[in-house]
């Protein structure tokens, strides 16, 4: 039998308050500034310093404005500084807006097949909901950029430019969702009454040429092929002449992407460290290797990331960037903020149980260019954020490494730098995690 919130009980607990000088100072900071403000722990604050033994990133940080798009500003972050070495430029971008178009397009037709293959489910099932919750979201997945690329190629920023609605995709991914939508009622309707798998297939073009048109329309249409010419830091001119997309990436990805592999940390007791995963209807282009995470340590994690950094090469992670962090001061920490000091209690949820209870989960990915090592380990990380120059150091960031153990979920290094035992962990036919598992979560901050 529910019982009721008994007002003798609230009575009691505001006198409680009342009678409490320090929960009065509280009241009277908090109702007037934030309370991150007011929990901000300046002993901490004080305590980080921004240096780095290793340090690769000079260049600008770039921003994804009003948009979901950190993935893609990670995995081309990634890139550039091969390719601006190779080009013989300081600063170089790939075009970010060129790769959301292509994300765009293949993710309604991977989320429409999703459509279809549920079509014989109740409308309430838990999948079909949860893929009807979610059907032009921004964000992606390391695996999913990879996809792009492979399939796509890439274009530098001066063959397809930002605009308003890559800037600042609300509006566009509003509009595109109510397409989608409207399509996943059809391809039901017309799956209930007994149309084949030719019939639907033609519905589902019918509905991607829409999304074509809507895409070009707010984007852009992509360019086929480019002419690609460039002065270099010595004003050097150069051209490379008629390129496609394709043959771009090849020219100038100087790493190779698809040796890459994705790890994470999941540390609760249903996920074996060792073992390969994958999340039902997680991914953008049908047909590409699926998105696959191989379970590890922290302490592996940190290794390899670390041992890449030394080495020269920048790594992708995704995080939950809303834990313990600062934007305005670029800083993260796992005791940035003293909340048990204003509200006198302390939250005692570990990792595991973060996930399980839907209190955190990947939210967003950048890129580590720096590591700060003392006698060999990790002190505090760099990070190459997408926000612009404003925040933090010109857009970079400082991670104290306590942060990493608790909110950092994955991070992409090469193959061959796993354990020897990991690299055949791999070649197992992976866990397959329900779709609306946490570790299907897609990496979209902005």
């Amino acid at each position: 039998m529910p019982h009721d919130l008994p007002i003798d009980l609230t009575d009691r607990l505001s006198k409680d308050v009342d009678a409490d000088p320090t929960a009065r100072l509280l009241q009277n900071a908090v109702t007037s500034t934030l309370v991150d403000e007011v929990a901000l722990d300046r002993r901490v604050v004080t305590s980080i310093d921004h240096s780095m033994s290793n340090l690769l990133d000079d260049w600008t940080a770039t921003s994804q404005e009003k948009s979901g798009r950190c993935w893609l500003f990670a995995g081309t972050n990634l890139l550039r500084a091969g390719a601006a070495k190779k080009l013989g430029v300081k600063d170089f971008e790939f075009s970010q807006n060129y790769l959301l178009f292509w994300d765009k397009l293949e993710k309604a037709n991977h989320w429409l097949e999703s459509v279809i293959a549920t079509a014989d489910r109740d409308v309430d099932d838990r999948t079909v909901a949860h893929l009807l919750g979610a059907p032009a979201e921004d964000g992606g997945q390391w695996n999913m950029f990879v996809a792009l690329v492979v399939k796509h190629g890439l274009v530098p920023k001066v063959a397809m430019p930002e605009t308003k609605s890559s800037s600042n995709t609300r509006q566009m991914n509003r509009d595109i969702a109510t397409i989608l939508r409207q399509a996943a009622r059809d391809l039901r309707a017309a799956a209930a009454g007994g149309a084949g798998p030719e019939q639907l297939d033609e519905a589902k073009e019918a509905t991607l040429a829409t999304v074509h048109r809507l895409l070009c329309i707010h984007l852009g249409t992509p360019p086929q092929s480019f002419v690609w010419q460039w002065k270099d830091t010595d004003k050097g001119f150069h051209r490379d002449g008629t390129m496609t997309p394709r043959e771009f990436a090849e020219a100038y990805v100087t790493v190779p992407l698809e040796d890459y592999v994705c790890l994470v940390n999941d540390p609760r007791e249903s996920s074996p460290f060792g073992r390969t995963f994958t999340v039902k209807h997680l991914g953008n282009v049908v047909g590409a290797p699926p998105v696959t995470y191989l379970n590890v340590e922290t302490a592996l994690m940190k290794k390899l990331a670390s041992e890449a950094i030394v080495g020269g090469e920048p790594v992708w992670f995704g995080c939950d960037t809303g834990q313990m962090s600062n934007a305005d001061l670029g800083l993260w920490d796992a005791a940035l903020f003293d909340r048990a000091a204003v509200y006198g209690t302390t939250p005692d949820l570990p990792k595991a149980d973060r996930l399980t209870h839907h209190e955190s989960l990947m939210t967003h990915a950048m890129l580590f260019t720096g590591v700060d090592l003392l006698d060999g380990a990790p002190r505090r990380w760099r990070v190459e954020n997408s926000w612009g120059t404003e925040k933090g150091d010109k857009g970079f960031m400082t991670m104290n490494d306590n942060w990493f153990g608790e909110h950092v979920f994955e991070i992409a290094v090469r193959r061959d730098a796993l354990p020897d035992e990991l690299k055949a962990a791999l070649d197992a036919d992976p866990i397959v995690l329900p779709a609306w598992d946490p570790m299907g979560a897609l990496a979209t901050q902005a």
